[in-house]
């Protein structure tokens, strides 16, 4: 016997601002304990998706039907910058005193309704918390209750969004690129947690190993269409499904190609003879008609962004970065560590460690010349990937946060650039906080190429981005003829990179 439809989306549609069309009349529906890929390109709508099942937003049009008295969870990409000053504690109790995720109401359609209060206050919160901490691999020798969400690092804070969701024990899951910043520790225990998982899920993800691992059904949102089609099968066999059917798509309208094209010469021919054979050709051009009504729009496959350069900058020679000591981090208290290393240009550096060993805070120290035993020579100009991006301007535009990158201010340069980054004109004027976080990575790897560094420092440059744009990403990282630091927990990623010294923060 089938398991019965949770959710069901009928006739959906949603416009992101007069010019942004999203959805497009989508119908879809997810079975109880289903676990699905939600796919799509950077920017095509998949967090919106989510926001429409939470019904934290309407539907323009169409209905979306929820499972009367459904609980729904939604484990987000990144933590709220007006929630990283509460405890641990305050964090979870807030799950379940915030507004309401999925009213008991049986549907949803295009009214605004008032979503209805959760259950209040939780007075075995702290019993909670050690156990959803457990699931997610997060503990250590000391109880983390009373400490601030942002002194943990960006993947600790990864295993809290996770832990935030399971914690209500939600019957549908939902999951926003939740290995984002995980090591590989991390991402093994949460896939082998969500085998297990006896209820739904729905993740957005780029790690296609981790998908395959759990999931067996794909969402996939057209960016072109603005639709979406539904798949069975592992995630594996779904995308050799796809890529198979787009192949014969190309192949029959080769086929009815030729077809037109004979045709229509054949009419002509038989035309300029006119007599009797103005009826061939008659007959010819409505063949070369029914051929043409009879070719398939082939599915677009998602644009990948240009090959790309990060000048570096003019002038540059001896040392960039000296580093004499290190600081980390071991049970929660700061550890500082001798350590010898000299980068000059054209000289990689790739920074390893498990999460919470304090990567990204090194990273940040070195990034403004603050941290404890490392000088950046004078003069060196930086560039820095942030993990949270939260070194770009939120409230500033794209144009005004590129502009502000040059040191030759020439618009001409700046439009090709952004192009090349599938930042279009339209979006090139929106304000950086609207973007999808996938946009924001490509917004800022736009930013390091056009201000041209001499030392490169990328936390974590995989995360959120398309999988498609990452072979040309690490491409251009390789050429990169500058002093650069790396850390990413992707070794397929860091493999198609030079690598010319390794700094292992646990060893």
């Amino acid at each position: 016997m089938a398991a019965e439809t949770i959710v069901r989306f009928e006739d959906v549609s949603y416009e992101y601002g007069a010019q942004k069309h999203i959805l497009d009349e989508v119908s879809f529906g997810v079975r109880r304990g289903a676990k699905i890929t939600l796919m799509g390109q950077n920017g095509a709508g998949k967090s919106t998706l989510f926001g429409l099942i939470t019904k934290a937003i309407q539907p323009e049009s169409g209905e979306i039907h929820i499972e009367k008295g459904l609980s729904i969870a939604i484990a987000r990409q990144v933590i709220p910058r007006s929630e990283l000053n509460l405890t641990v504690r305050d964090f979870f109790q807030k799950c379940f005193t915030q507004p309401a995720l999925a009213p008991p109401a049986h549907k949803a359609s295009g009214g605004r309704s008032k979503a209805s209060a959760r259950q209040g206050k939780i007075y075995d919160i702290d019993l909670r918390i050690d156990a959803v901490l457990e699931i997610v691999n997060l503990v250590g020798h000391e109880k983390v209750h009373d400490r601030v969400v942002k002194s943990f690092s960006g993947g600790q804070q990864a295993r809290l969004l996770l832990a935030s969701a399971l914690i209500q024990s939600p019957d549908l899951l939902l999951l926003d690129e939740p290995t984002n910043n995980l090591d590989k520790a991390g991402i093994a225990h949460l896939t082998e947690f969500l085998v297990a998982y006896q209820k739904t899920v729905i993740v957005i993800s780029h790690d296609a190993d981790f998908l395959n691992a759990f999931t067996h059904g794909v969402l996939y949102l057209d960016v072109h269409t603005h639709n979406v089609e539904q798949y069975a099968g592992n995630y594996f066999d779904v995308v050799a499904e796809i890529s198979a059917r787009v192949e014969k798509e190309r192949m029959k309208n080769a086929q009815l190609q030729k077809t037109i094209i004979a045709n229509k010469e054949q009419a002509n021919k038989f035309a300029k003879k006119g007599g009797g054979l103005r009826l061939v050709a008659k007959r010819m051009r409505n063949k070369a008609s029914e051929a043409e009504e009879a070719m398939v729009e082939v599915r677009r496959e998602d644009k990948t962004i240009k090959s790309f350069t990060i000048p570096v900058q003019e002038n540059l020679s001896g040392e960039l970065l000296h580093i004499t000591a290190v600081k980390t981090i071991r049970n929660y208290k700061p550890v500082v560590r001798k350590k010898k290393i000299s980068l000059r240009k054209n000289e990689h550096l790739l920074l390893k460690g498990p999460n919470g060993i304090g990567k990204s805070t090194l990273l940040e120290a070195i990034a403004h010349n603050e941290a404890e035993g490392t000088k950046i020579t004078p003069g060196v100009r930086v560039g820095y990937y942030r993990q949270d991006f939260s070194n770009l301007d939120f409230e500033a535009s794209v144009y005004d946060e590129l502009m502000a990158a040059m040191d030759k201010q020439v618009e001409e340069r700046l439009r090709t650039v952004a192009a090349g980054f599938l930042i279009s004109s339209e979006l090139i004027h929106a304000e950086i906080g609207h973007l999808s976080e996938g946009q924001k990575g490509l917004v800022a790897f736009a930013r390091l190429v056009l201000l041209q560094p001499g030392l490169l420092i990328l936390d974590e440059p995989t995360n959120h981005i398309n999988f498609r744009h990452l072979p040309v990403i690490a491409k251009a990282l390789d050429a990169y003829q500058g002093a650069m630091i790396l850390v990413s927990h992707v070794p397929e990623f860091v493999a198609r990179i030079r690598i010319d010294d390794v700094l292992d923060l646990e060893k």
